[in-house]
């Protein structure tokens, strides 16, 4: 079994229906808001390490967590700020939905590989190779829809996924398929 790392989780709740972005700015040290350059607040959390985006429609989306349990402890710890500052209506804890948005993850393949090869071997319609621009092929998979990012160490990068279990099944098909090709052993 190929060992999956989740690096990121990318996911989206709702505050409350509607966010005084200023007031936040002024009443919480870690956010920043320049509405000139970015609609949106940016709230830096260091433990767990991320960055959540809150907008005036109330919606946020919170990176950088590395699981959903931190991406739960983030949402709760921004709820429980944003009351204590005096934000009206946001939703208690038990009612905040947090839906995931999107997966990157890395594995490794254990195995170096010709890439040129490698994007001549794979369905060139799902295959972007341009090593002037990108050190990998860009390999999309329609069946779970992610982006696989494929380097010549036989590491990769999958993204585009929203849980474990696609990621599992697209890192899987690309090694079989890998295989089948005879790029790894």
């Amino acid at each position: 079994m190929i060992e999956i790392t989740i690096q990121n989780i990318v996911a989206s709740t709702i505050f409350a229906d509607k966010l005084d972005l200023d007031i936040i700015v002024q009443s919480i040290e870690e956010t920043e808001y320049e509405p000139e350059i970015f609609p949106g607040l940016i709230y830096r959390l260091k433990d767990p390490k991320t960055a959540t985006l809150l907008f005036t429609s109330g919606k946020a989306n919170c990176t950088g967590g590395k699981n959903l349990e931190d991406v739960r402890k983030v949402i709760n710890i921004i709820a429980e700020r944003l009351k204590r500052i005096g934000i009206k209506d946001v939703y208690d804890n038990k009612d905040l939905k947090i839906t995931v948005q999107n997966l990157v993850a890395t594995a490794n393949l254990e195995g170096e590989m010709d890439l040129s090869e490698v994007a001549v071997g794979l369905s060139l319609e799902n295959v972007e190779y341009e090593p002037e621009q990108f050190p990998g092929i860009v390999y999309r998979i329609a069946e779970p829809k992610v982006a696989m990012l494929i380097f010549n160490s036989g590491k990769i990068v999958c993204a585009g996924a929203r849980n474990k279990e696609d990621i599992s099944m697209a890192v899987e098909k690309l090694s079989k398929e890998l295989r089948s090709l005879g790029f790894l052993h």
